[in-house]
């Protein structure tokens, strides 16, 4: 049997259910903000885009940790 998925990745189904985009736009769209600081963006993808506080986290957090090669 495959093992769960855990950390940020196991909110992806449901963000790209909930919100319509994939992943891949989500990481896109932070990679084009201004802000470069974890909270900002977090905070602007709930304030713009009306993601929950998990779901901008998990996005926020993978997207970051593949720029700083992580």
């Amino acid at each position: 049997m495959a093992e769960p998925v855990k950390g940020p990745a196991s909110y992806f189904p449901s963000i790209e259910k909930k919100y319509g985009r994939p992943v891949s736009e989500w990481k896109d769209l932070i990679r084009s903000s201004p802000l470069t600081k974890h909270m900002e963006l977090v905070s602007w993808l709930k304030a713009e885009h009306g993601l929950g506080h998990g779901h901008a986290n998990a996005l926020v957090a993978l997207t970051l940790a593949e720029d700083s090669g992580k």
